[in-house]
């Protein structure tokens, strides 16, 4: 009885280290939480991020045109088990649907995204290069071509 109740208390102890072990990848992610401005020629780019739970955070990328607010891409930042997926929907891209990236890195300071399938990009990464900054980076092969497209970021909520 002693050595099924150890076993058991070992079980539940390695069951409870695999839980936390499993979202730590997105608690990483917390500093992406908030509003963020690219300020350009062209106008402001934004981008939003909430938590909605200890799994999942969401984003959303957009324009302000006038008074009119173009949402183009949503976003899922999603842990499954091990596996922390950054998951874009844009609009008129990919027939609608979401494109999975998986981490490569998550830090405190660097998420990195990869997905070598997908025609443009194939990495996203964001840097924290302040405590109220950040850069986007999209990169990967078009056409034979690397390109690379940085969005410097303010947070400004």
């Amino acid at each position: 009885m002693k050595t099924k109740l150890a076993l058991l208390f070992v079980g539940l102890l390695i069951l409870g280290a695999w839980t936390v072990q499993e979202s730590t990848d997105i608690k990483k992610a917390n500093w992406i939480i908030g509003t963020w401005e690219n300020k350009t020629s062209k106008g402001s780019l934004y981008e939003t991020w909430r938590k909605i739970n200890d799994h999942e955070y969401r984003g959303k990328s957009y324009i302000l045109q006038g008074k009119d607010t173009v949402v183009f891409e949503t976003v899922q930042l999603v842990q499954e088990g091990s596996n922390l997926f950054y998951i874009p929907t844009v609009k008129d891209q990919n027939n609608n649907q979401p494109v999975h990236f998986i981490a490569k890195i998550s830090s405190e300071n660097q998420l990195i995204f990869e997905n070598r399938q997908h025609d443009f990009p194939q990495m996203i990464t964001y840097t924290k290069t302040g405590t109220n900054t950040l850069t986007a980076e999209i990169s990967g092969s078009k056409n034979g071509q690397e390109r690379k497209q940085s969005f410097p970021m303010k947070r400004i909520k």
